[in-house]
């Protein structure tokens, strides 16, 4: 029998999220930091080795959020499930808040699910994850500030066969405070491919950026780095170090102080 190299990650145990105190009115998020999944659902059908890949989590990007938390003595929330259990950054009723397929992987554990199930899992992990965002977000407005959202993210270096140029880029929808400014920075680090909006498109209403970013009025952007610059710990803390850098001026732009509501793309094409 051949030995798989690859082990499945610990069971869920305790709270769906964790957090990180800190001060100030910059908020990091981490919504896909985790490739655990509850003991109850087991491996979902599926071999260890997929819960090392895209599918399951945002490789490297825990350690890029914790770092950079601890550069900035930033507030940060990080999830602590797989994003195969249920998608923290998908609206309630988003048709791929639960994946059956993904990436090509089928997920036996998610096939058959039903909208009990789907409603269970909301309530144990969804829900709390984002009450904890609110509850972060909540306290920094209570305090007479408005706060800065970035949320961490990264992505494959490949998609269907064709490599990824960028590495790293910012998605936003029509609030560009954060966003612009920030892509400027980047690309005068003059050592980046810096995609706008890229791999991905920044409006999407109900995942984690529209649900408190732009429907409350905070300035925020999604940060994407590709994979292969995050997977060990001294990219990690090089990216960390790079937003480290970076992040703290956005701070201080008038613009990033006062709540705005743009509303979003997604929203005027439904309409």
């Amino acid at each position: 029998m051949t030995c798989d190299p690859f082990s499945l990650p610990p069971a869920v145990d305790g709270p769906p999220f964790e957090t990180v105190e800190g001060t100030g009115r910059l908020v990091l998020l981490c919504d896909h930091a985790s490739n655990r999944v509850p003991a109850e659902l087991g491996d979902l059908g599926l071999k260890p080795s997929e819960f090392e890949r895209h599918i399951a989590y945002d490789i490297g990007m825990r350690g890029v959020t914790l770092s950079l938390a601890k550069r900035l003595g930033a507030p940060a929330a990080l999830s602590r499930f797989s994003r195969l259990v249920i998608d923290p950054n998908r609206g309630p009723d988003d048709p791929t808040l639960l994946m059956r397929l993904s990436d090509g992987a089928i997920v036996p554990g998610n096939a058959r699910v039903d909208a009990a199930e789907i409603a269970r899992r909301k309530a144990a992990f969804h829900t709390p994850y984002h009450q904890a965002i609110s509850a972060m977000l909540d306290s920094i407005v209570d305090a007479g500030e408005t706060p800065l959202i970035v949320s961490m993210h990264s992505f494959t270096p490949a998609w269907k066969g064709y490599p990824r140029p960028w590495h790293v880029g910012l998605l936003w929808d029509r609030d560009d405070r954060v966003a612009k400014p920030l892509i400027a920075a980047l690309r005068a680090d003059g050592d980046l491919v810096v995609g706008d909006n890229e791999p991905y498109d920044g409006a999407l209403v109900g995942d984690t950026a529209h649900t408190h970013g732009t429907s409350r009025g905070f300035p925020h952007v999604l940060v994407e780095i590709r994979q292969d610059l995050v997977a060990d710990e001294a990219g990690q803390e090089a990216w960390a170090e790079r937003f480290a850098r970076l992040l703290p001026p956005l701070l201080a732009l008038p613009e990033t102080t006062h709540i705005v509501h743009y509303g979003s793309r997604a929203e005027i094409r439904r309409s």
